[in-house]
């Protein structure tokens, strides 16, 4: 049994196929970048975040004390975190950003135990295929985009957007189920 400190519908699926036992506990912090810090030092920092204040809440809270998983999720081009979407113009143009272009997806991971923290992170690459207006316009139709870093959902309609991935799929869908099962493992957790 594990927290999960996320509301995310897509790790909650991703931990469900692999038949982890789970409760939500979702973290609710502000996720901003700080000045100068790296795509990569922010997402570690923002899982470690998420990760590191759910144990405190279940500590507050009496409840008992099983491991909690933190993890964030960012599409990053030249440097730039892509981030969620305030809105549908917003998606557009990051969509337009992607088009025909390949882009970095990193998740990174934390695991907070009685006995410490233990982390990871996957760097997956996805290059997108040349996307017309009217295709993302119809792509923002769905309703996809909104809540998803840089306006897409692999495991959805997007797929027929993506020409090649190198990586992890399920770490691009938000939660890389390899690197998290090594870090329970290092955590010596029993995945049940």
């Amino acid at each position: 049994m594990i927290y999960l400190a996320s509301a995310s519908p897509r790790r909650q699926e991703l931990l469900r196929q692999v038949g982890l036992t789970f409760a939500v506990l979702p973290s609710n912090i502000p996720e901003e970048r700080a000045a100068g810090e790296t795509p990569v030092d922010y997402v570690r920092r923002v899982a470690a975040d998420k990760a590191r204040h759910v144990a405190r809440l279940v500590a507050e809270r009496g409840l008992p004390a099983h491991p909690v998983l933190g993890a964030d999720t960012e599409v990053v081009v030249e440097g730039d975190i892509l981030g969620k979407p305030r809105d549908r113009t917003h998606a557009a143009g990051m969509l337009r950003r992607l088009s025909g272009r390949t882009h970095t997806v990193l998740t990174a991971i934390c695991l907070v135990t009685a006995a410490g923290e233990h982390s990871a992170l996957s760097e997956s690459r996805v290059t997108f295929a040349a996307l017309a207006d009217t295709a993302i316009a119809h792509y923002l139709e769905t309703g996809e985009a909104e809540g998803k870093a840089g306006a897409y959902a692999i495991q959805g309609r997007a797929a027929g957007f993506i020409a090649r991935l190198e990586g992890s799929y399920s770490g691009v869908m938000g939660l890389p189920l390899y690197e998290l099962f090594v870090t329970l493992k290092q955590a010596g957790v029993e995945p049940t």
